[in-house]
């Protein structure tokens, strides 16, 4: 992210915070060394979906490691918490951008909807949600009741970017399902990025409705 938000915007400046609930990930993540060959964490290998150009953009290289080049770890603040705690919004601040990929999925339904909800209080008013690796029925509620504006533009090619993912539906609890524009609520329901207003207006049941939500989802 921050390799791709600097090579377009150099003139910003770019702060970022890092979160992990385990101390383990957080270390290795702000060491930022990997090897060429196997990821010291997962059975995947760290490198296998960049090419050459993107590798040599990220990273130095010594013998059989990378190593994530100092103009990208700048700015980057690593912490050690837990985003589903209600606490979590005193030490990081309202931010423009927030990104919660690919941990949700890892838990039942009510805890990534909780935990989803306390993620969007991050987010400052017309800030930037980007959250995938979620049962989409969690996420397109959760959007729903908040009155998140979708993202449209590029929703197919976000969707099926992770060609992983896509292969493991419907035999994996990660797996994600093919775009169905017959859907009514296709548009909130595929998109991985979202706007998060101020101009949300409570429904009659308490939840928080967005007209513009109520529009696209009525939209076939």
């Amino acid at each position: 992210m921050a390799w791709r938000i600097r090579s377009a915007r150099p003139d910003l400046k770019l702060i970022l915070h890092a979160v992990d609930i385990s101390r383990q990930a957080v270390e290795f993540a702000e060491r930022g060394v990997y090897s060429v060959d196997s990821s010291q964490l997962a059975p995947t290998r760290v490198l296998e979906h960049m090419t050459t150009a993107e590798i040599d953009e990220l990273f130095d290289r010594n013998g059989d490691v990378v190593s994530v080049k100092s103009w990208l770890r700048e700015g980057i603040n690593w912490r050690i918490g837990d985003v589903g705690a209600p606490q979590v919004l005193e030490p990081l601040g309202l931010q423009d951008i927030v990104v919660a990929n690919n941990f949700l999925c890892h838990m039942d339904a009510s805890d990534a909807d909780s935990c989803l909800r306390n993620i969007a209080r991050l987010v400052r008013p017309q800030g930037y949600l980007f959250v995938s690796g979620i049962d989409l029925d969690v996420r397109t509620q959760v959007a729903c009741d908040l009155g998140w504006q979708p993202v449209e533009e590029l929703i197919e090619e976000i969707h099926e970017a992770d060609a992983g993912m896509r292969n493991d539906w419907p035999f994996h609890y990660g797996g994600l399902e093919p775009l169905n524009k017959i859907r009514r609520d296709w548009r909130v329901r595929y998109a991985s990025a979202f706007e998060l207003g101020s101009s949300s207006i409570p429904s009659s049941d308490g939840a928080v409705q967005d007209e513009t939500f109520q529009r696209l989802t009525q939209q076939t």
